[in-house]
């Protein structure tokens, strides 16, 4: 282990969908020393977005504003003699979440030319307009005759991510391709941003953004061909020599912080950088992951995320997940991503649904402080009925993809479904199939590891649903059939990053002692029950039948809506 002072300190960023947040961590003990969480403020507004077309944009100014806040009032609450001694910073984002830069890698929308156009913005990880570029790709790379550059992405391209969402940018805004250099990602960005390197020949790339996003691999000599790309669309062409051929893993520097960063944020100069990375990854490190965990990240949507000796998993490859990239987690471990695309958004989506009348009715009474307060109670209330519902006398199974999925198998055109619905559902019911259907989903993930011979020993749970919601993590634990532990680290993606921070800094030698110096423990463990686990097998086996159902259906429509549309065309 490296030398370190027992006072010096790190900071981990965690870059979330609405929100940034600052932890100020010893990086000997792990000790938190000061925290902030700052909310996103154009996307709080609702603004560049469209539900209705899966259209999810987030400005720059945003992420810049909110990094700015949180890690100043987190340095504030832990006090000047911890500020002096800060020597570390690293930052885990969503992903992918992508945006177009011009030659010095300054986002489009930060120019006066592009600032209110939702195309030369993030394009966040949970925008799905690009379905067809997705499907375009995924019929290419298993039909030129080439290499299947999907096939370290577990064989199938998302819609959720770079590639697909650098083609249909250009495809809609001639004016964005037209002055578009290169394509970033966030986790790339924002340490370029903060140590003065966003040309993009300059900046470092993250090793885990290139491999489970954008296609990128070792025996692919880095990114997919010119030949591939220029075939898939000639808009793409040349962009390849644009981007990059080499990427870096979370434990390296990206670089020294800038004067005028440092000043901004209130650090000492010589605050080293480390490379960033997407935030499940880093905080499965945050949660403890070791080989075989599997780490659930449970927030808006969920990523699960898998460690395995990369000489274990050899020449293998995992078909139907998010990718498997040889020390995109853990240096010397292939990291193996699923998730899926709805989590917490889909208890969301269902208050929002339930608290629609107050808004409507209650205009004149309330002030909007009073509904959202009132709004905030729903989940609690339906929780504590929903735990006393008979899974089996409920009669209703919901399927989870209200925002697509991810895994196995990514097909973000298809929509969530509930079925067994009669005169006597109330929401409670309703509730308890929503949770189940999650629960469901995230099984379907285990098993697709499984299949594919990846063990998986036990389940280390992460995040505010895991903390808060008992109801949710037995479920889950009854219906996996596994050990569910549940991190005791309330913000265990910026530990994470703080983790990455110590090492890039030179504090600690590895992710895995930071791991053992850092480490928060763990708060609660859920054991499946094992009368309710033979309840949910037969449950289970229903969602899988109904899910095939939603499939066949979405083909159809699919089908139907293409014959339409060719039709159309051919009229005019």
């Amino acid at each position: 282990m490296a030398n370190r002072d027992e006072s010096t300190f790190v900071i981990g960023i965690d870059f979330g969908t609405d929100s940034c947040r600052s932890l100020v961590v010893d990086a000997s003990s792990g000790e938190q020393k000061g925290s902030a969480v700052a909310f996103y403020p154009r996307w709080k507004e609702g603004r560049y977005c469209d539900p209705d077309r899966g259209l999810y944009r987030q400005h720059p100014l945003d992420y810049i504003e909110a990094l700015t806040q949180a890690i100043r009032e987190s340095l504030d609450a832990a006090g000047d003699a911890v500020r002096r001694r800060v020597k570390g910073l690293s930052i885990a984002t969503t992903g992918s979440t992508s945006v177009a830069v011009d030659r010095d890698g300054t986002p489009l929308s930060l120019t006066e030319r592009f600032r209110d156009n939702p195309n030369a913005m993030f394009v966040l990880w949970k925008d799905h307009s690009a379905v067809r570029e997705a499907d375009e790709i995924n019929a290419l790379a298993h039909g030129w005759g080439g290499e299947d550059f999907t096939r370290y992405v577990g064989g199938v391209y998302s819609a959720e991510w770079f590639w697909a969402n650098m083609l249909h940018v250009f495809r809609v805004d001639a004016d964005v391709r037209a002055h578009t250099h290169s394509w970033v990602e966030h986790c790339d960005w924002m340490p370029a941003l903060l140590t003065g390197t966003t040309a993009p020949a300059q900046l470092r790339r993250s090793r885990c953004a290139a491999g489970h996003k954008a296609m990128w691999h070792e025996a692919f000599d880095g990114l997919p061909s010119e030949a591939f790309l220029s075939r898939l669309d000639p808009l793409l062409s040349g962009m390849r020599e644009r981007l990059y051929r080499d990427t870096y893993t979370a434990d390296i520097a990206a670089g020294p912080l800038t004067r005028e960063w440092a000043h901004t944020l209130g650090l000492p100069a010589d605050v080293m950088v480390g490379v960033g990375a997407f935030d499940a990854h880093m905080g499965a490190v945050g949660a403890g992951a070791q080989a075989h965990t599997l780490v659930k990240v449970m927030g808006t949507s969920t990523c699960d995320v898998v460690v395995v000796p990369s000489d274990e998993i050899g020449e293998r490859v995992v078909s139907g997940i998010c990718g498997q990239v040889d020390g995109s987690v853990i240096r010397g471990m292939t990291g193996l991503e699923a998730g899926q695309s709805a989590f917490g958004d889909v208890y969301a989506w269902f208050r929002r649904l339930l608290s629609w009348p107050l808004g409507l009715l209650a205009e004149a009474d309330m002030t909007q402080q009073q509904r959202d307060e009132l709004a905030s109670r729903i989940l609690p209330a339906l929780e504590r009925a929903a735990a006393n519902e008979d899974p089996l006398l409920t009669g209703i199974v919901a399927v989870d993809w209200l925002n697509g999925r991810r895994t196995p198998y990514a097909d973000q055109s298809l929509r969530g479904a509930l079925f067994g619905l009669s005169l006597g559902s109330d929401a409670p019911k309703v509730y308890r199939a929503l949770i189940e259907a999650t629960a469901f989903g995230a099984r379907a993930i285990i098993e697709r590891f499984q299949e594919e011979g990846v063990r998986i020993d036990d389940v280390i749970a992460v995040g505010g649903v895991a903390r808060k919601s008992p109801l949710n993590m037995q479920i889950a634990a009854d219906v996996f059939g596994k050990e569910i532990r549940v991190t005791a680290a309330d913000q265990a993606v910026a530990l994470g990053a703080a983790m990455f921070a110590a090492v890039a800094a030179g504090i600690h030698d590895s992710a895995e002692v930071a791991q053992g110096a850092m480490g928060a423990g763990f708060e609660h463990v859920y054991r499946p029950n094992a009368k309710s686990s033979l309840v949910y097998e037969q449950l289970y086996r229903r969602y899988r039948s109904y899910g095939a159902l939603v499939e066949h259906a979405g083909r159809e429509m699919r089908h139907h809506v293409a014959e339409t549309e060719d039709t159309s065309c051919s009229l005019n």
